[in-house]
């Protein structure tokens, strides 16, 4: 009944994970369709091989986040 309500009006999608400031997962709110953003910026469905792509992105980001951080306090 779900997909039939999303295939009649669209998906309602919410931010499920900031992956990085660019890039972020969303779910569906009523049939838990899961998508994500490709490096065009358009949503593409979440599949294994992008859910291990946004990890390492995440990863990656943070650690520069982090170094960022530690760099900006040494300057204090």
């Amino acid at each position: 009944m779900k997909n039939v309500y999303c295939s009649l009006f669209g998906h309602e999608y919410k931010v499920s994970k900031v992956v990085t400031y660019h890039v972020k997962e969303y779910k569906c709110k009523r049939c838990h369709s899961e998508m994500t953003i490709d490096g065009n910026g358009n949503l593409i469905p979440l599949t294994p091989k992008y859910k291990e792509i946004n990890s390492v992105l995440n990863r990656v980001h943070n650690k520069r986040l982090e170094k960022s951080r530690k760099l900006f306090m040494i300057d204090l």
